[in-house]
């Protein structure tokens, strides 16, 4: 039996984060999977400001990573639905949050290999080996790996994905649904400009995304009904990037050299608890949400943060206070913005005149009310309060020095 602080499965972006944080921190951690998560997955990630000042805080950014990114000058909506009632096309500038960019895109074949050396760097130890069994008691988390390893830790974080194992040992019960959606991710090649700008087509089989990288070069996460995806994967290079061109409206010029194209099944999940028995759950064990707005990965790292948070300094990093608090935090933030999410998708597949009118509405008051806006864009970036303390904007002197006279 070899004995840790914590313990994390999963090896993707929130997983690695964790481990980080809490190594960082001072905790001895082991990190259980089979491998340092899909570097070969096609999609690209835009982190927001505060994920971003999370890397900062992990010594990544600014490193080697920025010369693979790209800005996000700008976010633009634009409904090519076809409906009777069109919104006018949203353009959201950070200039209007006084921030030069809202975040970075990075390609994730990048991201995960660099938090997996920082993790390494910080003495997190890799088990090389999936979790096989677990067993929840009341002062600690036993993990058995395939390779039959027994780890035990005061506290565990579930970073394991959607049929999270770590969940169903601490019996924890999820909400679960599928969209008539498929999403086909793939890049590309373009001869016109993106100026840093993230499209999203609002369309009405759901949204088409293109999202810029370093170059004449662009991210897309399309999303199709089934039928329609499994068509666009049997397309030569030529045909895909035709369609790509109608997608985008020639806006970006002539389309080509598109990557690996990779499909993902549209799906929604949320935990009831989002922590038990000594069990945190980060990521996908705890949310799923489709790709709008980008904030799936967004929220997870806040998971991750949140949990490190709350561990700061506890003897007991499990104990049931930690778990609560854990739980009100995660909930305020992850379920409103859920909710929003799917309302908007669902507004896009529903074909309903009320629904597409609402929405068309809505945006049109988006467009043309500019408190109203920035809101919606500073929402967007991050909770209004509560923002785990790695991902906070730095006080500047002045504010530091009335905190401190405050506390006496």
């Amino acid at each position: 039996m070899s004995n840790f602080d914590v313990i994390v499965t999963g090896a993707g972006p929130a997983g690695l984060a964790a481990a980080c944080l809490l190594a960082l921190d001072g905790r001895r951690v082991a990190l259980v999977a089979k491998e340092q998560g899909d570097a070969t997955d096609p999609r690209t990630v835009a982190l927001m400001q505060p994920s971003i000042r999370l890397l900062m805080h992990l010594g990544l950014w600014p490193g080697e990573m920025k010369g693979a990114t790209q800005p996000l000058n700008k976010l633009r909506l634009v409904d090519d639905t076809g409906s009777l009632f069109k919104a006018p096309v949203i353009t959201f500038d950070p200039a209007e949050l006084g921030e030069e960019a809202f975040g970075w895109n990075f390609p994730l074949g990048i991201l995960i290999p660099a938090l997996f050396a920082r993790a390494h760097e910080l003495g997190v130890i890799f088990t090389g080996a999936d979790a096989a069994s677990v067993h929840a008691a009341s002062d600690s988390v036993t993990v058995t790996t395939t390779a039959g390893q027994q780890l035990a830790a005061r506290v565990a974080l579930a970073a394991d994905g959607r049929n999270s194992m770590l969940r169903e040992a601490a019996g924890i019960r999820t909400n679960r649904w599928s969209y008539d959606q498929t999403a086909l991710a793939t890049s590309f090649d373009h001869t016109g400009p993106h100026d840093g700008i993230s499209t999203e087509y609002h369309k009405a089989s759901g949204p088409f995304t293109t999202v810029p990288m370093p170059g004449n070069r662009s991210a897309l996460v399309w999303m199709e009904r089934p039928a329609r995806a499994a068509e666009l994967m049997q397309l030569s290079d030529r045909e895909i990037a035709a369609e790509i061109q109608i997608g985008t409206h020639g806006e970006l010029g002539l389309v080509s050299k598109v990557g690996p194209r990779r499909l993902f099944p549209m799906q929604g999940l949320v935990a009831r608890d989002f922590a038990r028995n000594r069990i945190i759950l980060i990521g996908e064990a705890a949310h799923v949400v489709p790709p709008i707005g980008a904030q799936g990965l967004n929220m997870s790292l806040r998971d991750a943060a949140q949990a490190s948070d709350l561990m700061e300094g506890e003897d007991d990093p499990g104990t049931p206070a930690i778990m609560a608090a854990y739980d009100a935090h995660r909930r305020r933030d992850v379920q409103p913005r859920q909710q929003v999410i799917d309302l908007m998708n669902r507004s896009l597949l529903s074909g309903f005149m009320v629904l597409e009118t609402g929405r068309a509405a809505g945006l049109a008051l988006l467009s043309q009310f500019g408190p109203l806006r920035r809101a919606v864009m500073q929402y967007g970036l991050a909770p209004s309060a509560g923002l785990p303390r790695v991902m906070r904007p730095p006080q500047s002197a002045d504010v530091i020095e009335a905190e401190a006279a405050a506390r006496g």
